[in-house]
């Protein structure tokens, strides 16, 4: 029994790697949200890392464009502020991206009744069975928040560019871009590992007859 189901965790990878190949497309539809989601919450960091940047190289002229280009610069801080209403937006978009994804994992689930009833049949603990599917989400979320981060990145530097001038190439501010895809990547991760939380847990407690009864 303990053959059966002690699988290694080089196992467990290939299955969930190989999960992702079989349902490309709707891996597909869930890793574009969060790619999306976490693209605007890096373009909003990475603007604002623009106009900070070029906010302390200490140009006259940098304090009447950031106005002009709706930034919220502290008086007397110098400092660039997220407004209430950017942080808001942000949180809703990050709201709808881990919706989007649970939803997609419950109908995977659905999909999958089969497959999960076989490996629960062959010994498979309900363990192995979370573990395949936060796998899965581990390896959308690396790759979709990396994708996103990117994006991001690149439309923030495109709309810094017609707004800010091309100023902002002399004080282009690489350590706070890489900080702020890395907080980006870690955030859309997080998304969605906490996304599959709750249908890995149904799928896990499917009893294998039941799976195994259900028509696809």
């Amino acid at each position: 029994m303990k053959r059966l189901i002690a699988l290694p965790f080089k196992k467990s990878i290939e299955i969930a790697f190989q999960s992702i190949r079989v349902r490309f497309f709707r891996s597909l539809v869930t890793t574009t949200s969060l790619v999306l989601a976490v693209a605007f919450l890096c373009f909003m960091r990475s603007c604002n890392d623009f106009a900070q940047a070029l906010l302390n190289s200490g140009d006259v002229n940098a304090y009447q464009a950031l106005i002009q280009a709706g930034f919220d610069v502290g008086y007397g801080t110098e400092v660039i502020s997220t407004s209430a209403k950017q942080r808001w937006i942000v949180t809703l978009s990050l709201l709808v991206c881990i919706v989007g994804i649970i939803n997609a994992q419950l109908m995977s689930v659905t999909e999958r009744f089969r497959e999960i009833g076989t490996m629960k049949c062959l010994g498979a603990l309900d363990r192995f069975i979370v573990r395949i599917f936060v796998l899965e989400a581990l390896m959308q979320g690396v790759v979709g928040s990396l994708a996103g981060s990117v994006i991001g990145v690149v439309a923030a530097l495109i709309s810094s560019l017609f707004n800010l001038g091309s100023g902002v190439f002399a004080v282009f501010p690489w350590q706070a871009l890489a900080f702020s895809m890395l907080v980006s990547i870690v955030i859309g991760t997080g998304l969605s590992l906490a996304g599959v939380i709750y249908p890995a847990i149904i799928a896990a407690r499917m009893q294998p007859v039941e799976a195994m009864r259900l028509e696809q």
